[in-house]
């Protein structure tokens, strides 16, 4: 189902995560719930994944993440306030170690001026804070960007549980 450098880097995650006694979580928007699938398709990986949210439209961002309407309404939910407080929530609610969060515009439309298809924010929440990136993948396909959102949001990860808290 995954493509192996996916497996690959999840199993990777997973085994530091399970060396070092963390948890994961996962908090989705255009990725409607692959990061969470790449990681629970490793063998073993239910002692390491708390679980992952689908925040898909704004009110499941409020609603099932914490995340402000205010600041959805102020930044639009393309924005690094935005996946910051979806990582953060989704922490909190899946009492993870880490949770990683990813908020973008897959196309083919919905893209703007302002915030094209292809931009992504991805924020990864720890016990030492929250990190941030943003990608802008450009005019490729839906399914392309959605995989190497993939790809950024598991590394991300990674990098956060290298680290540790």
């Amino acid at each position: 189902m995954f493509d192996l450098d996916t497996r690959s880097l999840a199993a990777e995650l997973l085994n530091m995560s399970k060396e070092r006694g963390f948890t994961v979580a996962t908090v989705e928007s255009c990725t409607g719930g692959l990061v969470c699938g790449a990681l629970t398709a490793i063998a073993g990986s239910s002692s390491m994944v708390q679980g992952g949210l689908i925040t898909y439209a704004n009110e499941a961002k409020a609603a099932l993440a914490g995340v402000p309407v205010e600041m959805i309404a102020r930044h639009g939910a393309v924005s690094e306030p935005v996946a910051r407080a979806m990582a953060e929530g989704g922490r909190e609610r899946l009492d993870a170690t880490f949770a990683v969060s990813i908020t973008g515009v897959a196309g083919p439309g919905g893209g703007s001026v302002e915030k094209p298809v292809g931009l992504v924010h991805f924020a990864c929440a720890g016990p030492a804070g929250t990190h941030h990136r943003e990608r802008r993948f450009g005019e490729q396909s839906r399914d392309e960007i959605r995989r190497l959102s993939v790809l950024e949001a598991l590394d991300l990860l990674r990098e956060t549980v290298l680290t540790g808290p």
